[in-house]
């Protein structure tokens, strides 16, 4: 049994950032929910059902679109352990992040990101990367089967 709605995570800590990328995401009229967490942990707590998701259903989003620098446990954290964990590890992970850093990037694909996109400054250059980055993952893509 699942949700009728897969669900996509975006996880930000950057009031102005989330709104603008629900905002490109809601420009595709995608079917999915679109869930906005503000740190690594509360996605992490969300991923593993734990604390306030403990009582959700256990189905994984159908992709999980990270900043990196977050409070509390950064982007690179998070992606380290879904990717390090069997029953998250096919998720698409897409880094959306400000960071330009070199040693960022090496380490997003070092733990297996499947993307790494730096937010253009420019914003209608941001609607059309997140706008595209939603259509491509939640639409286009041939994501695994749920697993419950």
């Amino acid at each position: 049994m699942h949700a009728d709605i897969q669900k996509i995570l975006l996880v930000e800590d950057n009031p102005n950032d989330a709104e603008l990328t629900l905002e490109a995401l809601n420009e595709k009229n995608l079917a999915n929910e679109v869930l906005w967490l503000r740190d690594g942990q509360e996605a992490l707590d969300f991923l593993y059902c734990r604390e306030a998701y403990a009582g959700r259903e256990p189905v994984n989003p159908v992709l999980i679109l990270l900043d990196i620098k977050m409070p509390r446990v950064d982007g690179l954290q998070v992606l380290k352990e879904v990717k390090g964990d069997p029953r998250l590890r096919t998720i698409p992970v897409v880094i959306l992040t400000s960071s330009r850093e070199e040693a960022d990037l090496i380490e997003g694909y070092s733990y297996g990101v499947n993307a790494y996109v730096v937010k253009p400054v420019n914003f209608n250059d941001f609607m059309h990367s997140v706008s595209s980055l939603g259509a491509f993952w939640a639409v286009l893509n041939e994501a695994p089967p749920i697993q419950i």
